[in-house]
């Protein structure tokens, strides 16, 4: 489940790729517009700048921008920076492998099977979706 954390990066992140052309914007602005609690958003902007997502400016006339083109973010690592691994169980994680510790055959789990399934799956469409193609899907659909 995509957490509440993870969501707000994302609608952050999809603001400022709107109005990127507008230059820095400022927390209370994107807190204001998505709705936002400005304190949890300060948190989070500042995760997704460590991980060099976004450059920010400080100041009377500081804010925040994109550090990369939104061609260049994907949304399955957003969610990774955020939330950890996109895997419903560690044992078949890329990023975050472990062993579940009451595994007798790792290899003959059918449960693993399954959940590898949907782990593959899950990656194939959030590592293939980037910032640009989701500001594309709402400029089409408005």
């Amino acid at each position: 489940m995509l957490s509440k954390k993870a969501k707000y990066a994302l609608k952050a992140l999809l603001y400022l790729t709107k109005h990127q052309d507008k230059g820095l914007a400022v927390i209370s602005e994107i807190s204001e517009k998505e709705r936002i609690p400005r304190k949890f958003l300060e948190a989070i902007l500042v995760d997704l700048k460590m991980n060099g997502v976004l450059h920010s400016v400080r100041g009377k006339n500081g804010g925040y921008s994109l550090a990369k083109s939104p061609s260049e973010v994907s949304v399955g690592n957003i969610i990774r920076m955020i939330d950890g691994p996109l895997a419903p169980i560690p044992c078949v994680s890329h990023l975050y492998y472990r062993k579940c510790d009451e595994c007798i055959d790792e290899a003959n789990c059918e449960i693993r099977i399954v959940m590898k399934k949907v782990r593959d799956a899950t990656a194939d469409i959030l590592d293939g979706t980037y910032l640009s193609d989701m500001q594309a899907i709402n400029a089409y659909l408005n």
